[in-house]
Formats: C-alpha cells, structure tokens, sequence
C-alpha cells in the first residue's frame, strides 16, 4: 500500500532526498575548494609560474578553439544537412573522443605525432616539433574539445529552417553566399555557445595534455605537480583560480540562453 503525505508520496520524498544528497555532493567540494583556497589565490596571481601557466593555458585555449570552429563547422553543417553515405560513422568517429579516457588520448595522439612515427618525422623535417610544446598542448585540447563544438554547432545548424537557405538560392546565391548571409547569422548564439564550451573544456584539459607535454605547464598540470610535490595546501590556490576561471564561461553561456529567450518571447 502507498503512503500519502500530503500531496506527495514517500517515494516522491526519497526522490528529492536522492536528488539533493547528489547536488550537495557535486557542490560542496567546490564550494571547499574555492573558500579554502581563496585566501592565496592572491599570492598565487603574484607567482611567475602560475602566471606563465595562466597564459600558456589560455593561450593555448583559445588556439585550440578557433581550429575546433574552422575544421568543425564544415563537419557539424554537413552532418546536419546532409544524407551521405558514412554520415553514421563519421558522426560516431567525432564522437569517440568523449568516450575515451583523456590519458589514453594523449597517447592515441602521441602514437601520430612522436618523432618515432612517419608523421611525427616528417613534422620535425619541417622544424614542427610537437611533444613538449605549445603546439603539443594545442593539438591534445583541440582532441578533445573539437566533439564538443561539432556537436553544438550540428545543432545551432539544424534551428535553422532549411527553407531560408533555398530562398536565398533561388535569388542566385551560391551555396557559400547562402550559408555565409543566411545560415551563420541565424546561428550566431548557438555557435557562440559552442565556442565558448570548446574554450572551456580546453582550458580544463588535463589528461592528454599530461602526456603530450607537461612542460611547459598550463593550469591544471601545474596544479597537479604542485600537489605531488607540495601536498594539498601548496595545489588550492591554483585549484581554485582554475574553478573561478571556469565561472567566466559559464556566466557567458547563461547570458546567452537568457538573451535568446527574450528574443523567442518577444
């Protein structure tokens, strides 16, 4: 027989126990992190390395990011737009990466890019070395931020109704003219969204930037080594820059879905 308290079921109320145990559970230990590392966030901004590792992440970030957009959209409007043959299997290769534990990407890509493999010689030939480099950095952030982007930007394409696209071919544009006056602007806040999602799990990357170059360091592999060499007291300062650094992006996207739904009430 089913307890009735009020209007809700005992079965209702453990499901909002359940719920809130979980929230406070994903809350707490960041509220922690930054309330018990705030008080050397200050000194950590004073620290040259921290500083360098700062830029280096950022920096890196946003490199990242800007190829994740201009290699991605092509893919992300094609998959959105287009029936092909292989369109199932390359949205699941794009999709793989999330799938895989970040360590065992870093290696995946240092299988392509080390100075012992075809691809990695050829780069050095050219003067690109790769591993233990910005650009090592760069490519383990764009491994496994690109999905991301693809995926968002698959979806801000697909909003857009396919009927202004062949309106505008039918008063002569091209397919590109089509897409670069129609299409993109009509997608603008689902790609900006994108980007700054891209950006975001760039930055907080770890696992395959550990592999590909832990020197020189951004954040996350500086907070690390300062954990293993300095224990927990000498890694919250820059853990909790890092955790108040991701608060910028998601205030971003917040500001976005706000501003697109005035735009659909209005």
């Amino acid at each position: 027989m089913r307890v009735v308290v009020g209007r809700f079921t005992l079965a209702h109320g453990a499901a909002w126990v359940l719920g809130a145990a979980l929230l406070l559970f994903l809350a707490v230990p960041i509220i922690l992190l930054v309330v018990l590392g705030a008080a050397g966030i200050g000194e950590a901004l004073r620290d040259h390395e921290t500083i360098a590792a700062l830029e280096m992440t950022f920096g890196t970030a946003a490199v990242a990011t800007v190829l994740a957009a201009l290699c991605g959209s092509p893919i992300a409007y094609a998959l959105s737009r287009r029936s092909f043959r292989g369109r199932t299997l390359i949205a699941a290769v794009v999709d793989l990466p999330l799938l895989i534990p970040h360590p065992v990407a870093g290696i995946a890509i240092l299988l392509l890019i080390s100075r012992n493999t075809t691809f990695g010689s050829a780069l050095l030939d050219l003067g690109l070395r790769v591993v233990g480099t910005p650009a090592g950095i760069v490519a383990a952030m764009l491994f496994v931020s690109a999905p991301l982007y693809i995926s968002a930007a698959r979806e801000a394409f697909a909003r857009v109704d396919r009927r202004y696209e062949f309106v505008a071919r039918t008063l002569g544009d091209t397919p590109w003219a089509a897409f670069r006056r129609v299409t993109l602007p009509l997608s603008r806040r689902g790609l900006a969204s994108a980007t700054i999602v891209t950006w975001a799990r760039a930055v907080s990357e770890f696992g395959a930037v550990v592999v590909l170059a832990y020197n020189p360091k951004v954040v996350s592999v500086l907070s690390y080594d300062r954990f293993t060499t300095g224990g927990l007291r000498d890694a919250l300062p820059i853990a909790a820059t890092l955790v108040l650094v991701s608060l910028v992006p998601l205030i971003a996207l917040r500001a976005l879905r706000y501003d697109r739904s005035n735009e659909a009430v209005s």
